[in-house]
C-alpha cells in the first residue's frame, strides 16, 4: 500500500497541497487533470526527486519520505521515454539489474522475460534511436518493469502515440497489470484514458486532489462545478432545494427536478443528470422514475454511435438515444416529448 498524508511541497510559481492519496497492493490507479495541474511534480516527488516541505510518503508500511529515489523501490517511466542512446535495447532493459550488482545469467534471464512479455524480443540488439514510438515505449516499460518495482510510476505513458497505438498500450498496460499485479499510478489529461483504465481515479487541479474515487464516482457523481466541467457532465441547472409534495427537489425557477437525499431546505446548489440517464418518449412512460418532464426538440445532432437531442423543458436538457430509437420514434425538431430520470440519477453539488 502506498500511502501520502498531507503532501506539500513549494517551488517558486507552484505549489502541491496537502495531498492525501491511498493506493491499494494490485490498484491501477490513475491521476486526472489539465496540463499544469502537478501530476508530473507529484509523482517525482513520490519517486524522490523532491523532498516534500510537508508531509509523509509510506510504501508497504515503510516510511519512504526521506529515502533517496534508489532505495524506494519505486520505478518510473516518462512520456518522452528516456532512453540511453549510447546502449541497445538489451542494455537499456538491463540497466537497473546491472545497477544492483545481479550476476550476469540472472541479467540475461530476466532481460528476456521482459522483453518477451512486452513483445520486443526481436529488436534487443537494437539502438533506441531507430525504433518507432510504440517500440520505444516498450522498452521504457521493460526497462521499469525488469526490476520488480512495488510501485510502478507512469508519466503520460501514451501521450506521444498516434490514437490506434494508444489504444493497443491501454490494452498491453492493463494485460501486464494483471499480469504481473503490484501498484501503479498512471497520471493523464485523457477522460477516455482515465475511465477506460482505473480502478481509482484522483482529479487533481493547481496542485490539490479535487477528488478521488472509483470512475462512476468521479464522472457521475463529481462533487464541484469545475470537476463536472472538466469531466464532461452536461445539463447543470442551478436551482434551490425545496420539499414538495413528490419528496425534495430543485428549483431552478422554471424546472423541478426530484432528487434522492436530504438536502438543506433552501439552499441553492446545482443539479446534473446525464444525457444517457434520461429516457425520451412521445408519451409520458409509466416507470419507477420519479422525474417525467414534458417538452419539445429544438435540436438534433448525430454523434455516429448515437444521436444528441436537445429537448426545452422549461431548462435546455441534452438527452443521448441510440440512432435505431430515433428512426423508431420518428421524432423531429419540434416534436413533443417527455423526459423520465430516476431521482438517483441526479447529481447534486455545491456551487
Amino acid at each position: 500500500m502506498l500511502e501520502i498524508e498531507g503532501l506539500s511541497r513549494e517551488w517558486t510559481d507552484f505549489s502541491l497541497n496537502g495531498i492525501n492519496l491511498t493506493v491499494e497492493d494490485g490498484e491501477y490507479f490513475v491521476v486526472l487533470g489539465p496540463s499544469g495541474a502537478g501530476k508530473s511534480l507529484l509523482l517525482e516527488t513520490i519517486a524522490g526527486f523532491y523532498t516534500p516541505d510537508r508531509g509523509r510518503i509510506a510504501l508497504n508500511g515503510t516510511d519512504i519520505t526521506d529515502l533517496p529515489p534508489e532505495k524506494r523501490g519505486i520505478a518510473m517511466v516518462y512520456q518522452d521515454y528516456m532512453l540511453f542512446p549510447n546502449m541497445t535495447v538489451r542494455e537499456n532493459i538491463a540497466y537497473g539489474l546491472r545497477r544492483r550488482h545481479m550476476e550476469e545469467k540472472e541479467i540475461t534471464r530476466e532481460v528476456e522475460r521482459a522483453a518477451k512479455l512486452l513483445g520486443i524480443t526481436e529488436i534487443l540488439e537494437r539502438n533506441p534511436l531507430t525504433l518507432s514510438g510504440g517500440e520505444q515505449q516498450r522498452v521504457a516499460l521493460a526497462r521499469a518493469m525488469v526490476v520488480r518495482p512495488a510501485l510502478l510510476l507512469l508519466d503520460e505513458p501514451t501521450g506521444s502515440l498516434d490514437a490506434t497505438l494508444q489504444r493497443e498500450m491501454r490494452r498491453e498496460l492493463l494485460s501486464l497489470h494483471k499480469e504481473l499485479g503490484g501498484m501503479v499510478i498512471h497520471i493523464t489529461h485523457s477522460r477516455d484514458e482515465a475511465i477506460s483504465m482505473a480502478h481509482r481515479i484522483a482529479v487533481m487541479f493547481e496542485g490539490k486532489i479535487e477528488q478521488a474515487g472509483t470512475p462512476s464516482e468521479i464522472f457521475r457523481r463529481p462533487r464541484s462545478r469545475r470537476l463536472a466541467d472538466f469531466v464532461g457532465v452536461e445539463n447543470i441547472l442551478e436551482g434551490t432545494v425545496i420539499s414538495g409534495a413528490g419528496g425534495t427537489m430543485v428549483d431552478t425557477g422554471r424546472l423541478k427536478i426530484v432528487v434522492a437525499g436530504q438536502i438543506e431546505h433552501g439552499k441553492r446548489v446545482l443539479a446534473s443528470v446525464r444525457p444517457e440517464e434520461i429516457m425520451l418518449s412521445k408519451e409520458p412512460l409509466k416507470s419507477s422514475a420519479r422525474n417525467c418532464i414534458a417538452g419539445k426538440i429544438t435540436g438534433m445532432q448525430d454523434m455516429a454511435s448515437f444521436a444528441e437531442i436537445t429537448v426545452d423543458a422549461g431548462e435546455p436538457i441534452l438527452v443521448h438515444i441510440t440512432r435505431q430509437a430515433l428512426v423508431e420514434m420518428e421524432i423531429t425538431v419540434g416534436s413533443d416529448v417527455y423526459l423520465s430520470f430516476k431521482a438517483t440519477s441526479v447529481n447534486v453539488m455545491e456551487r
